[in-house]
């Protein structure tokens, strides 16, 4: 790391082979950007071709799912800070005005990650409230403390605040449906706090206390997940609101204006894609002319004997399949050209 600017290290260094140099991981704190939450890039210095370090790490490679990328642009993620900011405003206003005492809620942090590392994250017990997003019919997910909802309720009844902090205490009906008028009112604002994103109407369904036995979304699907400081009166819990990303990310990217690039990055773009779709054109594919597939039984296998005939069920006046890594591009009659055997194509299958 000769030249480079003086860089803090995290924990000891680590000593390599006689010979080797000291390695250490390192981490450049950039701080929070104007837009964005802070971020933290965390490198870890190269030891050299051989090393023990090296073979011992037993770091393997992982698939990366171009589908799900779990990274939040930074114009994205800036439009969901800005309207989960606007909900913690109307959020605090409503327990204001609801528990007639003084209420806070602010935004701490806006992750987007995979649900069941979502879950694990979670206290148990806790109260997930269970609501279904009336536009889409997924599954939303409000966690709070049960002990900052027994709280909730005392105010509500003209009680000082005192609550029930007991280990493992759940709600009862009656105090449910007190605290399910509470966050309806509350979610109700989620439209006009997302005006400007996507129409989103919530209906809160049921509460849960174990987050390992609900399954809200597929456990490895990506889901947004805003976390709240709420503060009533001289009490502060953490909430958290989880969202499928799919829906958001979604009316983000269809909300974008125009294309924002410039003239030379487009003329990039279009002779990089001409350039592609070249070089896909020269890719060798193997391809495959077969009759109907048919189906036999294991016994038939297992007896096979030189001299055996399989009747097949292709009558001989159909067309046979033309099949591209197992799917079928075309119908072809089977001939011959020369001393070859050859097929025709007659038809070609619609691909969408």
């Amino acid at each position: 790391m000769e030249g480079a600017a003086p860089l803090r290290t995290l924990g000891r260094p680590t000593r390599g082979r006689r010979g080797e140099k000291f390695s250490h991981r390192v981490a450049h704190n950039l701080g929070a950007p104007a837009d964005g939450l802070p971020v933290t890039v965390q490198e870890t210095a190269r030891p050299r071709r051989g090393s023990t370090s090296s073979k011992r790490s037993g770091a393997e490679p992982e698939l990366y799912d171009f589908r799900r990328p779990l990274t939040l642009a930074r114009e994205h993620a800036r439009l969901l800070e800005m309207a989960f900011e606007r909900f913690a405003r109307q959020w605090g206003t409503q327990m204001t005005a609801r528990l007639r005492v003084l209420s806070n809620v602010t935004l701490d942090q806006l992750i987007l990650l995979p649900y069941d590392e979502y879950v694990s994250t979670l206290p148990t017990p806790t109260a997930m409230v269970l609501c279904t997003v009336e536009q889409t019919r997924q599954t939303a997910v409000l966690q709070l403390p049960v002990g900052a909802a027994m709280v909730w309720i005392d105010y509500l009844f003209g009680g000082a605040g005192r609550g029930d902090d007991r280990e493992g205490r759940e709600l009862t009906e009656i105090e449910f449906t007190l605290v399910k008028d509470l966050l309806q009112h509350t979610l109700g604002d989620l439209g006009y706090a997302f005006a400007t994103v996507t129409p989103i109407d919530v209906s809160v369904k049921s509460v849960q206390y174990n987050p390992q036995f609900v399954q809200a979304v597929p456990a490895g699907d990506a889901v947004l997940v805003a976390q709240f400081t709420v503060r009533t009166a001289e009490r502060e819990d953490t909430a958290t609101f989880m969202l499928p990303a799919d829906m958001l990310l979604t009316a983000v990217r269809a909300s974008e204006g125009g294309d924002g690039r410039s003239e030379e990055d487009r003329r990039a773009a279009l002779a990089a894609q001409i350039d592609l779709e070249k070089a896909v054109q020269e890719v060798p594919v193997p391809v495959a002319v077969r009759f109907t597939p048919i189906t036999v039984h294991p016994r038939d296998v297992v007896d096979l004997q030189v001299g055996d005939v399989l009747p097949l069920s292709h009558p001989s006046s159909r067309p046979l399949e033309v099949v591209v890594d197992g799917v079928v591009l075309a119908r072809a009659a089977a001939g011959s050209h020369g001393s070859r055997l050859a097929c025709q194509v007659v038809t070609v299958e619609e691909i969408h």
